[in-house]
């Protein structure tokens, strides 16, 4: 995972190297099949896999103010305007803009959520930035399903959001935010309204 998170970030900072991973992976996904965001991981791995946690580490901590500005620099109409299709796990078409302003964070998001869970370590979280990240993915569920609910999520991260709860047939959800978000991106099995897939 931190090969692909590095990989990521990399892809970020640099047009060449960006064009390099997607090459690759396309390569690799008319040989093995799949979607292109797994054939992405595939090679961003593959190519990382023989460095060190140290040089993994320091590689992030060098790369990862140009990934900021290598993506702030991505002109609007670029953003607004150049679409990609995606073939998994949703099966859409993506403003340019929506990958790399909401896509892109909740992917990283949500490996640090994976590590946490795989190392038994606790994540910090915060108001100000995971509450925001999970307030954003519960208006994207909300908008993929379109139907009435009363949502509870607690810890720190969490908040109470609705849709015409006081209609009959509302859907109640009470749950810890970051399971939530787990739920929607596939980390855990689903019933009712959490099958709605949001991607991250």
């Amino acid at each position: 995972m931190y090969q692909h998170v590095l990989g990521a970030c990399e892809s970020g900072a640099s047009i060449r190297e960006n064009i390099h991973q997607l090459r690759l992976a396309r390569a690799y996904r008319k040989l093995q099949g799949g979607p292109l965001e797994a054939a992405l991981s595939a090679v961003q791995v593959s190519e990382r896999r023989d460095l060190s946690p140290v040089q993994i580490v320091e590689r992030l901590a060098a790369i990862a103010p140009k990934t900021v500005r290598g993506r702030n620099r991505t002109p609007g109409f670029v953003r607004n305007h150049a679409k990609l299709a995606v073939d998994g796990p949703v099966y859409e078409t993506w403003k340019l803009g929506y990958l790399i302003d909401t896509i892109y964070l909740r992917d990283l998001w949500m490996h640090r959520v994976d590590l946490s869970h795989a190392l038994n370590r606790p994540l910090v979280l915060s108001v100000d930035h995971d509450g925001r990240i999970v307030a954003d993915v519960v208006a994207e569920w909300a908008r993929r399903h379109g139907k009435r609910f009363v949502l509870e999520l607690t810890g720190p991260a969490g908040g109470t959001y609705a849709c015409e709860p006081d209609l009959p047939g509302v859907e109640h959800i009470s749950m810890d935010a970051v399971e939530f978000c787990r739920t929607l991106a596939g980390r855990v099995p689903a019933a009712g309204l959490l099958t709605t897939v949001v991607p991250f």
